[in-house]
C-alpha cells in the first residue's frame, strides 16, 4: 500500500480534491491510500467545512490551522507543518492542487525531502508574474515529478519553459511526466450538476426565481482598492437599473472591503429590489446558481471554467485569464475597465445566442486517468 499525502487549503482546492479523493476510494482502495492535510488558508465554514460535508471529501487527518497573514509567514507556516507530516509518516508522494500558498508550500516541503511531487492543474500560466498565483505555479510545475494539465495550452507552456512532453524511460524530479488528461472540475461539474438541482429547484436560492446576472469578486486588486471596487460595484448596479437582476454571493473579503470604504454604496445594494447580496455559495449552491444565470461575472479562475461547462457566457474582471481557451473561444470577455468598458462587456455576453461549446477541458475522466497514472509511478 502507497501513501499519498494530499495538501488542500483553500477553496478551489478542496472541490478539486473531491474527484481524485472520490476515485481513489472506489478504485483504488487496495494499493493507495491518501491522508488529507488542511493548511487553513480557507478556514471558516463557508470557505472551507461546508465542501467536505456537501462533497463527500472525507475529512483532514491533519489541520495547520495557519489562517490568513502576510504571503511569508503563511507560507513559512505551512512549509514547516507539511515537513514535519511528510517526515513522521513515511509518505510516498504528494499531491497538491492549483496555485495557492498551500500549493507552493507542499511542493517545497516534499521536493527538498526527495518525495515525488504531483501537481494537479500543472502548465498554466497567465504571463503575470505579478500575481502571487502565477509565481506559485511556476514554482510548483519545476518541482513536480508528475504534472496533469487540464488543457493542450497547459501542456504546450511547459514545452516552453523546457519540459520534455514526451514520456521519459524513468519519472524523476529531473525528469518528469507532463500529462493532458482533461479538467478534474469538469469531473465534479458533471458529478454534482443533477443532485444540485434536485437540492434546490425546490426551495431556490434568494433571487433564483426571476432570470439574473450571477457576479463573484474576491481577488485583491479588485477588492483592496477601494475607487475600483466602488466602480465594480457601480456597474453591477448598472445592470439593476438596465431590467436586470443581480446575485452576488460575496466573498469575505469583498463584504469587509465594502463595509470598509463604501459603507453608503453597501446600503444601496442592501435597499435595491433586484441586487441579492447573498453569504459565500457552497459549491453545490454555486452550480445551481450558475446554471440558472443568463450571464456570469467574475475574477474567479474556477468559475469561468464552470461557466463553460455549463454552456454560460461570462465576463472576466481581470486583464488576462490562465483560461485563455475561454477568451479565444468566446464565451468569455476580459473586461478590466470599469465604467462604459464594462457595462458594453455586459450587453455584449448578454446578446450571445446559440453558442457551441466544444470539449476543451477533456471528457469529465480525469480523476480516473490521473490514479491511473499515479499508481503507474507509485
Amino acid at each position: 500500500m502507497k501513501k499519498i499525502l494530499t495538501v488542500i487549503g483553500a477553496r478551489p482546492q478542496i472541490i478539486k480534491a473531491a474527484a481524485i479523493s472520490r476515485e481513489l476510494r472506489q478504485n483504488y482502495a487496495d494499493t493507495l491510500s491518501e491522508a488529507i492535510v488542511h493548511t487553513g488558508q480557507h478556514y471558516d465554514d463557508a470557505m472551507s467545512e461546508v465542501f467536505f460535508r456537501e462533497m463527500g471529501i472525507p475529512q483532514p487527518h491533519f489541520r495547520l490551522e495557519v489562517g490568513s497573514g502576510n504571503h511569508g509567514a503563511q507560507t513559512a507556516a505551512m512549509l514547516q507543518g507539511i515537513e514535519k507530516i511528510l517526515t513522521q509518516e513515511a509518505c510516498d508522494a504528494l499531491l497538491v492542487y492549483g496555485d495557492t500558498n498551500s500549493t507552493l508550500a507542499g511542493a517545497l516541503a516534499a521536493s527538498k525531502l526527495h518525495i515525488p511531487v504531483i501537481h494537479v492543474e500543472a502548465g498554466l500560466r497567465s504571463f503575470n508574474k505579478s500575481m502571487p498565483e502565477e509565481l506559485n505555479r511556476i514554482m510548483c510545475d519545476h518541482a513536480s515529478t508528475l504534472l496533469f494539465c487540464p488543457t493542450s495550452t497547459a501542456v504546450q507552456n511547459l514545452a516552453n519553459e523546457g519540459f520534455d512532453i514526451a514520456a521519459p524511460l524513468k519519472t524523476t524530479v529531473d525528469h518528469p511526466a507532463v500529462y493532458h488528461c482533461g479538467d478534474v472540475m469538469f469531473d465534479n461539474t458533471l458529478f454534482f450538476s443533477a443532485m444540485a438541482v434536485d437540492r434546490f429547484a425546490e426551495s431556490p436560492i434568494a433571487g433564483t426565481e426571476k432570470a439574473y446576472v450571477l457576479a463573484t469578486i474576491h481577488r485583491p486588486y479588485n477588492t483592496d482598492d477601494p475607487q475600483r471596487l466602488v466602480s465594480l460595484v457601480e456597474d453591477l448596479l448598472w445592470l439593476t437599473e438596465e431590467g436586470y437582476n443581480v446575485v452576488f454571493p460575496i466573498h469575505p473579503r469583498t463584504l469587509k472591503a465594502l463595509q470598509t470604504f463604501a459603507s453608503a454604496l453597501h446600503a444601496r445594494i442592501e435597499a435595491n429590489e433586484r441586487f441579492y447580496l447573498i453569504p459565500p455559495a457552497s459549491f453545490l449552491e454555486m452550480i445551481y446558481l450558475e446554471q440558472q444565470a443568463s450571464l456570469i461575472v467574475t475574477d474567479s479562475g474556477g468559475v469561468q471554467k464552470e461557466a463553460y461547462f455549463l454552456r454560460k457566457p461570462s465576463v472576466v474582471v481581470r486583464t488576462e485569464t490562465e483560461w485563455v481557451e475561454l477568451v479565444a473561444h468566446g464565451s468569455a470577455v476580459l473586461s478590466f475597465e470599469a465604467g462604459e468598458p464594462m457595462r458594453e462587456a455586459f450587453k455584449k455576453q448578454l446578446s450571445v445566442k446559440d453558442m457551441e461549446f466544444p470539449p476543451l477541458f477533456g471528457d469529465g475522466k480525469a480523476a480516473a486517468f490521473i490514479c491511473s497514472k499515479i499508481a503507474e509511478l507509485l
